[in-house]
């Protein structure tokens, strides 16, 4: 009786080492996409921790300046928002002209964000909004490169005597400012007191 041993040829010994390789490649090759096929990610909207809003009488008014500061350093959701210089003191039948100043206190030094907002004009729109309705009348004055109204800069118009809210929102809309409150998201949104006298 004759005995035969099988010697295992080549590809038998590589048959393991090369399937592990086959399983091994999609996961090499999932690990090095290109971020190119990657979406762009959305512009970051601005962390803007404090709003300011100084008011100055226009037309040669004897009433004096007004200025009101809002601040939320700890953000949405945490403590509530400090009021400065509040309520907004204003006189009844002025017109003032006004000016935001934003900023972000959680950066050393702080930020001005007053200074990005204006460089990013066409991306940016103020609403102020008061409560109620016929308390204070604000238009916008400044405009951006596609000659959309900002905010940045405003004119201020009392009426009687009376007292009540002013909400002011920064809206952030790179690429879809249209002149509307719809498009886009809100960077900030400060309601402070105001009391025409």
């Amino acid at each position: 009786m004759k005995i035969t041993t099988s010697t295992p040829n080549r590809f038998q010994l590589s048959a393991k080492p090369l399937v592990a390789l086959l399983l091994a490649l999609p996961l090499a090759f999932s690990a090095c996409k290109n971020d190119d096929d990657e979406p762009e990610p959305e512009e970051d909207n601005e962390l803007i921790t404090t709003v300011t809003y100084a008011l100055t009488p226009a037309g040669g008014s004897t009433a004096p300046a007004a200025t009101i500061t809002w601040e939320d350093l700890d953000g949405a959701g945490g403590a509530a928002p400090v009021i400065t210089g509040g309520p907004l003191a204003l006189r009844a039948n002025t017109t003032y002209t006004g000016t935001i100043t934003l900023l972000d206190k959680t950066k050393n030094p702080v930020a001005n964000i007053t200074e990005e907002v204006a460089t990013e004009k066409e991306d940016h729109l103020f609403f102020y909004d008061p409560t109620p309705a016929g308390l204070l009348t604000v238009t916008r004055t400044d405009r951006d490169a596609n000659n959309r109204e900002v905010g940045l800069v405003t004119r201020l118009l009392t009426t009687t005597a009376a007292t009540g809210s002013l909400k002011i929102t920064l809206r952030h809309q790179p690429g879809v400012k249209d002149g509307t409150a719809g498009p886009g998201d809100v960077d900030v949104e400060a309601t402070v007191p105001v009391a025409v006298q």
